[in-house]
């Protein structure tokens, strides 16, 4: 049985738990860190957790609201991170004493119960991965920074029964928000982030492959995008209503689910 939950989704920091049971225990991944250590530990906690019970940590790409502190929670409770060799690269590849585990495009890897596959996927990043968690019967697909859908992404995510889906910007808010140009650019470029409608678009790809069942929205803009635009365009692509379509904050992230 897999269960996750966001605990903080969008640019002021990003960070969801994943949870694993079997019959022989349960196994924690903490996918990115972008959050202080004093506060990813308040999350926690608010999540019914500790520290110590995260087994591992995944991180997607080097910037800061998703690398936070990653070294030193891992320093501190000696827990291996994952991340490809250029998000390492970019981080000006620090000692990780001994618990730096190198990540790959389509190489999966255990976790006690459960098995992660990390993919490549297009943002204006060194090496940047996003990844599926399954125990066998379960599929959780987490695509949070991408700034266009592939073929290869459609490819990772068909089966999932879950997405933590990216859903950064409404097109029209973007284009007359406050930004500089070259923001604007960026934001809506090919390495960038997913629109709405790219997200939805992905979101029915992923529903007519498979198993889909319910998508999570995250990392929405808090300038350029408003939680009911996200519902009203994914509640459309998956033909349900705007209430079945969870939203995750950077502030609370969202509650325990079930993947």
């Amino acid at each position: 049985m897999i269960k996750f939950k966001s605990l903080g989704s969008g640019s002021s920091g990003n960070a969801t738990v994943v949870q694993a049971r079997s019959g022989t225990g349960v196994a924690h991944l903490l996918i990115d860190c972008g959050l202080g250590i004093r506060e990813l530990d308040k999350r926690l906690r608010a999540a019914g957790m500790m520290a110590d019970q995260i087994d591992a940590v995944f991180i997607t790409h080097e910037h800061g609201d998703h690398v936070g502190c990653a070294r030193a929670l891992a320093l501190r409770e000696r827990i291996p991170v994952y991340m490809s060799e250029g998000t390492y690269a970019a981080i000006d590849q620090p000692d990780f004493e001994g618990l730096l585990r190198i990540a790959c495009d389509g190489v999966a890897f255990e976790l006690g119960a459960m098995q992660v596959r990390p993919f490549t996927v297009p943002h204006d990043a060194r090496e940047p991965l996003q990844l599926t968690c399954t125990d066998g019967d379960t599929r959780l697909g987490v695509v949070t920074d991408l700034g266009h859908v592939t073929a290869h992404v459609m490819q990772e995510l068909a089966g999932c029964g879950t997405l933590l889906l990216e859903c950064n910007h409404d097109e029209e808010m973007l284009r007359t928000s406050s930004y500089p140009p070259f923001l604007k650019r960026r934001v809506a470029g090919p390495y960038g982030h997913l629109a709405n409608s790219a997200a939805a678009y992905l979101a029915q790809s992923v529903l007519a492959a498979g198993r889909l069942r319910q998508v999570v929205a995250g990392h929405l803009s808090e300038q350029n995008n408003k939680p009911e635009l996200v519902r009203a365009a994914l509640a459309q692509a998956l033909g349900c209503g705007p209430g079945d379509v969870h939203v995750a904050d950077g502030a609370s992230g969202s509650g325990w689910l079930n993947a």
